[in-house]
């Protein structure tokens, strides 16, 4: 039987200046291709929590193992190949780099890894083939990043985070810019790809009518 994409054991997390920790969470699990929602009030720990997930933190207490393995017995450098090879990150504020293409922005995960290229074999054919299951005009693609909408940014940037297959893909509320309806309509497309891959997904949003859309939810309190 495999391993959970994501298990969480008696985790706790406080910063080195702080008294008191700032983030415990008993237990928690992801299996492959489930989709967990992650709400709670600012200061609760949902970004802590995803950067623990990402492996940039690393618990004060307990353990949080992706895909079998403990991020805590990992180097630094390990760590770092195991996020490009494993994870895919859909970032709030998108992160493309501006001055390269559409096309270029999406296939930056594939240049880091090896694997995820491999996974796929044709790179740019995936990434089209990707940005159009996310309703990305094809003609938009040879343009510089900063020139699209907001909306378009937000659809490469999950062309980005899901292309190689990622096993676990962690979205930072991405649909903060948006109204309800295109909220909904990205989270449908979103979860359809990851589904496709066979991804876990964590997405954070405040918007707790996107609940529905998810397997499971995981509230956090500050």
């Amino acid at each position: 039987m495999n391993p959970p994409a994501i298990a969480i054991t008696n985790l706790a997390f406080r910063w080195r200046s702080a008294d008191a920790f700032c983030l415990e969470l008993a237990n928690a699990t992801v299996n492959a291709g489930k989709s967990l929602f992650l709400h709670g009030p600012s200061g609760s720990g949902k970004s802590t929590l995803l950067n623990l997930i990402g492996g940039v933190l690393l618990p004060t207490h307990g353990s949080v193992s992706l895909l079998g393995q403990a991020l805590g017995e990992l180097s630094a450098s390990r760590r770092d190949a195991f996020r490009a090879d494993h994870l895919g990150f859909i970032f709030q504020q998108f992160n493309l780099i501006p001055y390269l293409s559409v096309l270029d922005n999406v296939l930056l995960p594939c240049r880091f890894s090896t694997r995820r290229a491999s996974r796929v074999g044709q790179p740019e054919a995936e990434a089209r083939r990707l940005l159009a299951g996310l309703d990305l005009d094809p003609t938009l693609l040879g343009r510089p990043a900063a020139e699209l909408s907001v909306g378009q940014q937000q659809r490469v940037a999950a062309a980005r985070a899901l292309i190689g297959q990622p096993e676990i893909l962690i979205a930072d509320e991405p649909t903060s810019a948006l109204d309800a309806e295109r909220q909904a309509v990205f989270v449908e497309l979103l979860l359809s790809e990851a589904k496709r891959a066979g991804s876990a997904v964590v997405f954070v949003s405040h918007d707790l009518r996107l609940a529905t859309h998810f397997d499971q939810s995981l509230a956090l309190s500050a």
